[in-house]
């Protein structure tokens, strides 16, 4: 589904992979043969959202989370971001986007990511040895919480980051 929904939005006739880049296997970011598209899907509870940034040059990535989950509700938050306590999902949520942005995903300990407000919907996140990683909360589906995520060297990271 996550992939028709990327091939609804791309180029007639891109093509789509997700080699990982560690061992090859079909679970890695996604990649498009179309050069202007930079594609990217996160799944929650049996929904996948997908999404596309088609300016710059830098990464783009998105995460998603349901507001409600029974096994991490039980869990709790606390410790997946480190030491930091009150953590809350939507902090999560940026950490991984992050973290996906940044191209190194979990092998980077999520409690290393520093995570700032910018201003309203909009984020930066400092990743150990990696980019400035600007980021924005957008809107989805009732029930999910989103963040996308673009490297610093993406020029589409320079827009207003209060308006994603």
């Amino acid at each position: 589904m996550a992939w028709d929904l990327l091939r609804e939005m791309l180029a007639p006739g891109a093509e789509l992979s997700n080699p990982c880049a560690r061992c090859g296997g079909p679970h890695g970011p996604v990649r498009t043969t179309d050069a202007s598209a930079r594609p990217a899907v996160a799944y929650a509870s049996g929904v996948a959202v997908a999404a596309v940034a088609f300016r710059g040059t830098g990464t783009f990535a998105i995460d998603v989370e349901a507001e409600t989950d029974p096994v991490r509700d039980a869990a709790g938050l606390n410790g997946v971001l480190g030491a930091r306590s009150g953590v809350r999902l939507r902090d999560w949520v940026r950490v991984e986007a992050a973290l996906k942005a940044d191209g190194r995903g979990l092998r980077v300990d999520p409690g290393t990511v520093a995570i700032a407000p910018v201003g309203g919907r909009a984020w930066q996140a400092v990743v150990p040895d990696g980019p400035v990683i600007t980021g924005w909360d957008i809107d989805g589906p009732p029930g999910l919480v989103i963040s996308v995520a673009l490297s610093e060297a993406s020029e589409a990271a320079r827009v207003d980051p209060a308006r994603p």
